[in-house]
């Protein structure tokens, strides 16, 4: 996860995320899905594409439900359940039709994203 302390922007306030599920966010003109995974040594948040690309880029990602894979958190599709990686947005059944990511961290109480790094890609599928 990238460092460098002026590339992270303010998302919204932790307190705004409800644990273990997702939340729309529109940045720089993309949805995001942002999900706050709670956990017993480190809480952990992810943002992911919003879009889902095996229901025609429905943005609906961020109504799915996380399950936990192999030890990866994924959230499945609320339309045809497919799941995504949250650390990546890799399509476990289709990795062709991945969502993206943004490195996303906690910083005193606030959800921050890395500017400098833009890797959602709503287009593919």
């Amino acid at each position: 996860m990238p460092t460098d302390a002026a590339n992270w922007t303010d998302i919204c306030e932790l307190g705004e995320l409800q644990p273990f599920a997702g939340v729309a966010a529109l940045v720089d003109d993309t949805q995001l899905a942002l999900f706050y995974l709670p956990g017993t040594n480190s809480d952990k948040v992810f943002a992911i594409g919003n879009h889902d690309p095996m229901a025609a880029n429905a943005a609906v990602l961020a109504n799915g439900i996380i399950a936990d894979i192999d030890g990866e958190p994924t959230v499945a599709s609320p339309l045809y359940k497919h799941h995504y990686r949250l650390r990546d947005g890799v399509c476990l059944e289709s990795p062709e039709h991945s969502v993206g990511s943004r490195p996303a961290r906690i910083l005193a109480g606030k959800v921050q994203l890395h500017t400098a790094a833009d890797t959602v890609d709503n287009t593919s599928g």
